[in-house]
């Protein structure tokens, strides 16, 4: 969480005080409570994911509010449910079309490890073809499950260098899976 102080009021200033903290810190802040999902449901996952988007569950107040139909305008790739391996290299390339900073969450069994589907055409798990940071587990993960994974993205976003992704260790990362 950002570090966020209140101090003293400098001499000669009337008022109640003021926050100090660093850009660095709000930055972060405003970061992750302003993610833009992009759903990518193949499956059962993915009607838990709009009971999550409903008004009971409420996902706005996390800062998640309007899905992104579109990867040039989502920064939070949420994938659910089973992925075969004709279907994996439209995932890797709505991958790349999305904007950086961007991440990954992996909704559900199917989407984590490929679920009950150990066959030759399911891909066994998104993270042999994308880097993923938050796996959801459950075959269907509640909506508090896919709540309580977006918080851990939050997390990540708030507490992760501004310039990690552009690293040459992330750049690694990529070029292991396989993304220029």
């Amino acid at each position: 969480m950002a570090e966020i102080r209140i101090v003293d009021s400098p001499d000669g200033y009337q008022g109640a005080g003021f926050f100090a903290t660093s850009s660095k810190n709000v930055i972060a802040l405003a970061r992750s409570y302003s993610l833009f999902p992009l759903p990518f449901a193949t499956s059962c996952c993915g009607i838990e994911f709009m009971a999550t988007m409903g008004s009971h569950y409420d996902v706005a107040r996390f800062g998640a509010e309007i899905p992104r139909f579109s990867p040039r305008q989502a920064d939070l790739l949420l994938v659910m449910g089973t992925i075969s391996k004709k279907m994996a290299p439209v995932l890797k390339q709505v991958y790349i079309q999305m904007v950086e900073p961007r991440w990954v969450v992996a909704v559900g069994a199917c989407a984590s490890s490929g679920g009950i589907f150990d066959t030759y055409s399911v891909l066994q798990g998104i993270d042999r073809i994308i880097p993923v940071d938050v796996y959801v587990p459950g075959c269907p993960p509640r909506p508090e499950q896919i709540l309580e994974g977006i918080m851990q993205v939050q997390d990540i976003v708030q507490n992760e260098s501004l310039r990690r992704r552009n690293t040459p260790e992330y750049d690694t990362l990529l070029a292991s899976y396989g993304i220029q």
